[in-house]
């Protein structure tokens, strides 16, 4: 895949096949989890939603595989009991790369915005300069992980800008409309999160 077909690409699938071995377990795991939530009212069972809730903990390393495998369990025996057609979905939280291709089938929407999202463009990978790394940044991409504040990410291009960043890639994704998700690339820069 080039660059170009990578920006034009309307296939969730074709992108998932060129990321294997080039985003980690935590992106895609937390790819999953993004699509999960964006139908979050359509998962009624409450270890379908505990499952995704443990699984961006395991994500962020807040969490152990014990935990998650339990996880997954429970939401296994709920869709043995349910009629839901999500929840098969659902239970493949334990492998990041099953799970993410098992969450955007099950995404009504188009999933791509949330893996651009997630992995920027993989053609131009950025790498952070200590110079932005004011504690206001910090604090600022922080508190938008911890709180799922997106509405601040143009605080943070700001804050950015004002301690020297003049990549226009992070700036023109902080001040997109988004959607912006766990995982977003440049908060994950500023916290230096893999």
């Amino acid at each position: 895949m080039t660059e170009e077909k990578w920006l034009a690409c309307a296939d969730p699938q074709a992108m998932l096949l060129f990321l294997r071995g080039k985003a980690s377990d935590r992106k895609l795991r937390l790819f999953a989890c993004a699509c999960y939530r964006s139908i979050w009212h359509a998962l009624p069972q409450i270890n379908s939603r505990n499952a995704v809730e443990v699984a961006e903990r395991f994500a962020d390393g807040r969490t152990d595989s014990d935990d998650l495998g339990s996880a997954e369990a429970a939401a296994y025996r709920d869709y043995l009991t349910s009629d839901s057609n999500l929840a098969p979905y659902v239970v493949a939280v334990a492998d990041a790369a099953l799970a993410a291709e098992c969450a955007w089938r099950a995404v009504r929407e188009s999933p791509i915005p949330f893996l651009r999202d997630i992995i920027g463009n993989p053609f131009r990978p950025v790498a952070v300069d200590p110079v932005w790394l004011t504690s206001t940044v910090v604090a600022l991409a922080g508190g938008i992980y911890d709180e799922r504040a997106f509405d601040r990410m143009p605080i943070l291009a700001d804050a950015l800008q004002d301690a020297g960043c003049d990549n226009d890639d992070v700036l023109n994704d902080c001040r997109c409309e988004g959607p912006h998700v766990r995982g977003c690339w440049v908060v994950d820069l500023v916290l230096g999160k893999e």
